[in-house]
């Protein structure tokens, strides 16, 4: 597999306004130890249920006889902030550790830790780079992170961070070509990005507080789903393009954006294992086509019953659309239904229609 969005913790310093998830928050007390502990106990089953070998098949770039190249893929670390205590010490470097020790004699991984940048310090840093890690990805570059509203405190963050990642022999992605030299290949990277207009996911996804706080653009038109971080492409997992996003639990999902419902857990069983059992299944394989609308033909749901479905009421009144809706509502009234009638059927009883 390309790439794997690992979610190690819901716990954040930040509450804010945009966030597709409103449990990446601050956690105090009991609510702060079971946020942590939870996913301290279960790292080292989903860190064994991924794949032997983290490597993909390169579409884009094939040999003399015309196959694709096998290429190491990256596993993300991401929250919340993954960078706060006690996250940083009980779970990013120790599934660090585990991950560089389950690939190193095994086709290798680079690692990736994603944060906000703002609590990054040299001390952190150089630990990052101690236990294995390959690219650092600043994420929290936009208007929506309190502090950071105007464009000048931003340039001063980057700048600040830039400075700090060069100080250490880092390069900035932007700068390493395709046909970058092995030397640069190998160096460590940094890279930047946030929720502003002119980005991937500046529309913000119709998820968490930005629903809430009703601040999505996003419309019919802008389809997630047929983009990196959407499900597109997630069932092709031995080969360029693929991703899927696991949860601090276990739980998997095609896309970042998540699913209503999850399509397996990797605390549980093989992440490989999860995704063989969703080929050739006339959901899936829509939504890794990155067609989510024509998810529900095989249960009647014709395209034009999917976009009515991908309309709905915000509090203030306002009619907002976006295939997400659509496919949120075919899980809440077809697939989780069939989901749970599976699970209570009986053995050797009838299937579910």
């Amino acid at each position: 597999m390309e790439s794997i969005y690992y979610v190690i913790t819901w716990l954040c310093h930040r509450t804010c306004e945009h966030c597709y998830d409103d449990r990446f928050r601050p956690y105090r007390g009991e609510q702060l130890r079971q946020v942590v502990e939870e996913p301290e106990k279960l790292f080292r089953q989903i860190v064994n249920n991924l794949p032997e070998r983290h490597t993909y098949l390169d579409l884009e770039d094939t040999d003399e006889q015309g196959q694709p190249k096998e290429k190491i893929g990256r596993i993300i670390l991401a929250g919340g902030e993954v960078l706060v205590e006690p996250v940083r010490q009980t779970l990013l470097l120790p599934i660090l550790d585990a991950l560089h020790d389950r690939y190193k004699r095994n086709g290798d991984v680079k690692l990736f830790v994603q944060t906000t940048g703002d609590v990054l310090t040299d001390h952190i840093l150089d630990e990052l780079l101690e236990h294995h890690v390959r690219h650092v990805s600043v994420s929290g570059i936009d208007g929506h992170h309190a502090g950071l509203e105007q464009e000048p405190a931003r340039q001063r963050l980057v700048d600040k961070l830039t400075v700090l990642f060069e100080s250490r022999g880092m390069v900035e992605a932007s700068r390493i070509g395709q046909h970058a030299g092995r030397e640069e290949m190998s160096q460590c990277r940094f890279s930047f990005f946030g929720a502003t207009p002119d980005s991937w996911i500046g529309a913000l996804w119709p998820r968490g507080r930005a629903v809430l706080n009703e601040l999505s653009t996003a419309t019919l038109k802008d389809n997630f789903c047929n983009r990196w971080s959407g499900a597109l492409n997630f069932l092709q997992y031995r080969h360029s393009g693929s991703e899927v996003s696991i949860e601090p639990n276990g739980n998997v999902y095609p896309c970042c954006i998540k699913t209503k419902a999850p399509i397996g857990n990797v605390a549980q069983e093989k992440l490989e294992l999860i995704l063989q059992r969703l080929v050739g299944s006339p959901v899936y394989e829509a939504l890794s086509m990155g067609h989510p609308e024509r998810m529900g033909l095989s249960d009647g749901w014709t395209v034009e019953k999917f976009i009515e479905k991908s309309t709905v009421k915000l509090s203030s009144g306002k009619v907002y659309q976006n295939l997400c809706i659509g496919c949120d509502r075919f899980h809440e009234q077809v697939l989780i239904p069939r989901i749970q009638a599976s699970a209570s059927r009986p053995p050797g009883g009838p299937r579910p229609a």
